[in-house]
């Protein structure tokens, strides 16, 4: 265990400065939901059901889950350029424990996420948005397992299909949907019956229900521990497949 712990601390590092060397990602991912706070949020003021002045409470939640899903969730890329370039290759000769690989990118990428959700959090403010403070905290926990399942996810389906046109497609076919099925954008409340039938499996649309809960700070509202235990499974499952797989990969 101490050997897992040191080889994920130099992984993390490693990946931590290759980041800052070229934060585009960073950046990129940062600018859509900022201009879903700026474009879009102040349209849904008059829109009945969305808290009036109160908007930015409901719409705000919803923007730090999808910046948790899209940075997470196309992060296999930089995975794929690092089979192309033989950098996983060097790593199958040398003691670092394969698991190490997975844990220190992974907790690379939740760190940037929470850089990222940090800056939307600050902006937010400046348009009214006034979460609870315990609420918020716990809002991050969440976050931490979504971005952990989603990159898990994102590491795994690189190490399967190993091409970047793939893994852009998969990604696109994963987050159109949940997207849509969230209630992020508008409440599925408006939605035609067979379209909530379909959310009601959509980890996403409780994970949103869960955000929105605990920025309003009512803790103790069943979505949220809903949507911790959604994402602790989905947490768990990925991140056994993508440790089998880079397993495989670099044995």
């Amino acid at each position: 265990m101490t050997r897992v712990i040191r080889d994920t601390r130099l992984i993390f590092a490693a990946s931590v400065k290759e980041t800052l060397r070229n934060p585009v990602w960073v950046i990129v991912g940062l600018m859509q939901p900022i201009m879903y706070l700026l474009l879009y949020a102040p349209l849904l003021k008059n829109v009945p059901g969305l808290g009036g002045d109160d908007a930015y409470n409901v719409f705000v939640p919803g923007l730090l889950i999808i910046t948790a899903l899209f940075s997470s969730l196309f992060v296999g890329f930089g995975l794929i350029e690092k089979l192309r370039s033989g950098v996983i290759e060097r790593l199958r000769v040398t003691p670092v424990s394969r698991l190490a690989i997975v844990l220190g990118m992974v907790a690379r990428d939740v760190l940037m996420l929470l850089v990222q959700c940090t800056v939307l959090c600050v902006s937010a403010l400046f348009f009214n948005f006034r979460p609870d403070v315990l609420g918020i905290v716990l809002l991050y926990g969440l976050m931490i397992l979504i971005g952990i399942a989603m990159a898990s996810l994102s590491y795994g389906l690189a190490l399967t299909l190993r091409d970047e046109n793939a893994l852009a497609s998969m990604a696109n076919l994963f987050t159109l949907p949940l997207l849509l099925l969230s209630g992020v954008l508008l409440p599925l409340t408006f939605a035609p019956q067979w379209m909530r039938t379909i959310a009601d499996v959509n980890p996403l649309a409780y994970a949103i229900d869960a955000s929105r809960a605990l920025v309003a700070g009512t803790t103790g509202d069943p979505s949220i521990l809903i949507g911790f235990a959604a994402f602790a499974v989905l947490t768990g499952v990925f991140a056994l497949w993508v440790t089998r797989s880079i397993r495989h990969a670099v044995a």
